[in-house]
């Protein structure tokens, strides 16, 4: 008796075999980079494909309110991407402004407008704490009103959620954190 068929290779798939590889390829490449992200063993700034913005000068944090991305260029002009929550309606801004504070585990006191929003919240709650929506870092902004942090909130990120500030994945605050420096400029756009 002769064995006609290879093993594991079925003559009804023959014209289908290459589309059926290559998707079955790229499904697995998906969910291994899925995996990468999810573990931490790269940061969803570095597996976004967005360019983001350019003509800024290396060191410049660029956030975009309409794509809920925070850009840093880098120095080969090239930048870094950062899903982030910005300002709900009526609470986004834009210009220029710098960072002018960076702050380990902050502490955190409700502004007036957030307590009124929000009257069930302490009046205090201390840097570390689970309840502290400033999350692991935050970068202040010229102006006392906003800051760059992290959140305790992370279903948040990609959405129009916050009373200003910019909210970002506390691992990637931490990145980010290391990255820049006080001074560095920060330009919101709409």
């Amino acid at each position: 008796m002769e064995f006609t068929r290879r093993a594991g290779f079925d003559s009804r798939l023959q014209g289908r075999r290459g589309p059926v590889v290559t998707h079955l390829l790229l499904a697995c490449s998906i969910v291994v980079a899925a995996l990468a992200v999810l573990y931490g063993a790269v940061s969803p700034a570095r597996a976004a494909g967005y360019e983001g913005p350019t003509g800024y000068a290396p060191g410049t944090v660029v956030i975009s309110q309409s794509q809920r991305r925070l850009y840093l260029v880098t120095e080969d002009g090239s930048p870094i991407s950062y899903p982030v929550a910005v300002g709900k309606s009526g609470k986004q801004w834009r210009g220029t402004v710098s960072i002018d504070g960076k702050y380990r585990n902050p502490a955190w006191a409700p502004p007036a407008e957030v307590k009124r929003a929000e009257p069930w919240l302490p009046d205090y709650i201390p840097g570390g704490s689970s309840r502290n929506p400033m999350g692991m870092r935050a970068l202040t902004l010229t102006g006392g009103e906003y800051a760059i942090h992290g959140t305790n909130r992370p279903t948040t990120i990609g959405t129009a959620a916050s009373f200003g500030c910019i909210r970002m994945y506390n691992r990637d605050i931490v990145d980010l954190f290391d990255r820049v420096s006080v001074g560095t400029p920060v330009v919101m756009m709409p």
